[in-house]
């Protein structure tokens, strides 16, 4: 898929990996719909950006919401081809901790945002996508969304986060092969340990440590290597049904 000229919604994408992934797009010539529930850095960077952005707050699990970001993009920019679904939450806890069970209502909350947000965000646009006009090769639109090498590599702490990244891992293939009579690739990206808002509360020798965790690079990914992935799965019409890992061949330990 050529970029340049197309249209993209991009979800978590005032911050970190959706940042990155806004500013890459655009500088493709690609049209961005910027959607987070930080209405105030989603403005700001849309803003920046210029007339071929714009925001949108919404919740990637509140079905209404999402309508109406994917409809933002039909409206102001008149089609989508390219989505890139980068929300999501990560709060830890272990099954059993010292104040007692895993809060379910946690859980539920984690597997509400990282699982059936992606969804979501993934059935809406398909669905606007599948009306669209085929390019020459027959393709409609890509979809990118994000797991987690806690999908493969889960660690302490982590049964839920894991447990939603697995199941954005799960969903790839058979949602590829759902939508290929429609021309829509799905692609999945497993990022590991990457330099974003979260990590960056982290004091800096810590930083540093978890760097040196990865076998090569010795150090946390850049938000701008993931943008390049989601840029190259786009552009590549032969990447369809499948995750790929970009972690520098890290994998997690227990903790």
């Amino acid at each position: 898929m050529d970029i340049n000229g197309k249209v993209a919604l991009v979800t978590g994408g005032a911050s970190g990996l959706g940042e990155a992934t806004v500013r890459a797009l655009a500088a493709r010539g690609a049209n961005v719909v910027i959607v987070d529930l930080n209405a105030k850095a989603g403005q700001a960077l849309a803003d920046e950006l210029g007339a071929r952005t714009a925001f949108q707050a919404a919740d990637v699990a509140n079905p209404g919401e999402m309508e109406a970001a994917v409809n933002l993009a039909l409206s102001r920019f008149g089609g989508l081809q390219i989505v890139a679904n980068c929300a999501g939450i990560g709060p830890s806890a272990r099954t059993v901790g010292k104040e007692g069970p895993h809060s379910l209502e946690q859980f539920e909350k984690v597997v509400r945002v990282n699982l059936i947000g992606s969804f979501n965000v993934t059935r809406l646009s398909a669905a606007a996508m599948a009306r669209g006009t085929p390019d020459a090769g027959g393709e409609r639109g890509v979809i990118v969304n994000t797991a987690s090498v806690a999908a493969f590599d889960g660690q302490i702490g982590q049964a839920a986060y894991a447990a939603s990244k697995a199941g954005i891992v799960g969903m790839t293939l058979p949602i590829a092969r759902d939508l290929s009579r429609d021309g829509i690739r799905v692609m999945t990206i497993a990022p590991g340990i990457f330099d974003t808002p979260l990590l960056a509360s982290l004091p800096e020798p810590v930083r540093q440590s978890l760097g040196q965790q990865v076998p090569f690079p010795p150090r946390l990914g850049k938000p701008e290597e993931f943008a390049r992935l989601v840029v190259a799965i786009a552009e590549n019409p032969m990447l369809n049904g499948e995750t790929i890992r970009l972690d520098g061949a890290i994998r997690m330990g227990p903790k």
